[in-house]
């Protein structure tokens, strides 16, 4: 353990040090905010696969797939890289050509100051529960690493610690090149443990055929109304609400240009997916290896039993390799949501308050970044328990509901309006809470029902005046 852990804090070092020296790249807010513009291809393509690439993939998805089998996990993987996908192939080129520094510039040029205030804040209010989950796995893997000596919470309040350390200086410098470094050690940690495991438990094929036989690798639900809406619900909540999240525009809008933005888009999300696998597979194929461990944990905490099976059955090497790909997939998506709302914060809602120049804006932005990773720390304590895979799922619910539709059909429809966006948003939310709390029994996920209302709020609210206008232009003198 002591030469694990040795590994592990040489590994933070390295992490630690790689973005601080990106803080010299960092002269003013739009350095801060989206790197300039300026990153290569490959740095991209890291970027955006780190951005879900995170306690989620390696913790949250595994537990879940290994409750409820391929169909309990529609909303991630599946629904979070078609988000990837779907930003590049019909929404990195428009938002890159606008030249925008968040995703709450767009609702303020296209719409008004009002839909703008009531998105950015929706968008800042969905961070809570995503970067509450990292810090959260972070405490779990440093209280895995010392045997227990630092407790979850101790362990959260260190993880959120060193992440704020290099993205309160670098902010999307720092990520971005944490990011490529730590993508790299993510694959081949993932490889190579997928590697060793496969051959303890019999063999890929092995694996395979006793998750299929299980019933495990079934996909779609059962073909009634109640199973179908709810898997269609799960589906859009990452799909659709995390199009309009200011951690994927940042990533995407960092590229040196809009061909890049879309590609790398595209290509990231491809092999977030891909690569999302290997922790399901890891985590099946310890039911074969230790089918008591497995059976003790899956009813104690899912969460425990990939780390668990790579301290107990694997040498040493593949736990070096396991715990540096599992910190580097947390590090990376911590890093980038904790930049996220503060450049939203800072940019839609203070800065509208209080005018400020290029450098105030920088340094309020910082400020911003330490108040925010106070308050997820903070509330990550206040919710242990809850399991990682629904903190993440949570989050996006917001955004669904309150800026998905005034995003995608002020893109690609001319008729949309403020009206009609304040209809959707408004619409959208209060059906939404509304469902929440008086509709639990109700077959119709809330998120699904905010975002219809949201769609006709949109549709009605932009037709409606255009209609009663003309009406009365027709009417006699």
């Amino acid at each position: 353990m002591n030469t694990l852990l040795a590994f592990v804090l040489v590994y933070l070092l390295i992490s630690i040090s790689i973005g601080l020296y990106a803080a010299t790249r960092v002269r003013n807010a739009t350095d801060y905010a989206v790197a300039g513009r300026s990153l290569p291809m490959p740095v991209v393509i890291a970027t955006v696969f780190a951005t879900w690439f995170g306690s989620e993939t390696v913790l949250g998805i595994p537990a879940r797939f290994a409750e409820q089998g391929l169909s309990g996990t529609v909303e991630d993987p599946f629904g979070a890289s078609l988000c990837l996908i779907f930003v590049g192939l019909f929404f990195a080129r428009k938002l890159y050509r606008m030249n925008l520094l968040t995703i709450g510039d767009y609702y303020k040029q296209r719409y008004n100051r009002t839909v703008e205030v009531i998105v950015s804040l929706c968008i800042v209010a969905s961070y809570l529960g995503w970067v509450s989950a990292q810090i959260t796995a972070m405490g779990l893997v440093f209280s895995v690493l010392t045997g227990g000596a630092i407790s979850m919470s101790y362990g959260m309040v260190l993880g959120a610690a060193i992440v704020l350390l290099y993205t309160l200086f670098g902010g999307m410098w720092s990520v971005a090149l944490t990011d490529a470094f730590q993508m790299l050690l993510i694959v081949a940690g993932m490889l190579f443990i997928g590697w060793v495991i496969a051959d303890a438990a019999g063999g890929v094929g092995t694996v395979i055929s006793h998750a299929s036989e299980a019933g495990k690798l079934r996909f779609l639900p059962e073909m009634t109304l109640p199973s179908m809406l709810a898997f269609i619900g799960a589906a859009v909540t990452i799909m659709f609400g995390s199009i309009p999240q200011q951690d994927v525009f940042q990533r995407v809008m960092s590229a040196r240009n809009e061909s890049i933005a879309a590609s790398g888009a595209v290509i990231g999300g491809s092999m977030y997916f891909i690569i999302s696998f290997i922790p399901m597979f890891l985590v099946y194929a310890s039911q074969l290896i230790d089918p008591q461990l497995f059976a003790s944990l899956l009813e104690e905490d899912s969460q425990l039993i990939l780390p668990t099976l790579i301290l107990r059955d694997t040498p040493l090497i593949a736990q070096i390799m396991f715990f540096g790909a599992l910190l580097s997939a947390i590090m990376s998506t911590a890093s980038g949501t904790l930049l996220a709302p503060s450049v939203t914060l800072t940019e839609n809602i203070i800065r509208e308050i209080r005018p400020m120049n290029d450098q105030q804006l920088l340094l309020t932005t910082r400020i911003v970044v330490f108040c925010f990773t106070i308050i997820v720390t903070t509330f990550a304590l206040m919710s242990q328990g809850m399991p990682i895979y629904e903190m993440v799922g949570n989050s996006y619910k917001v955004p669904l509901v309150g800026a998905f539709i005034p995003l995608v059909m002020g893109l690609y429809w001319k008729r949309a309006t403020t009206q009609g966006a304040l209809a959707s948003v408004i619409g959208g939310l209060s059906s939404w809470v509304l469902m929440e709390v008086f509709g639990a029994e109700s077959i119709w996920p809330p998120q699904l029902v905010g975002l219809l209302v949201a769609f006709f709020g949109m549709i009605l609210g932009s037709l409606a005046p255009q209609w009663l206008g003309q009406q009365a232009e027709h009417q006699p003198a």
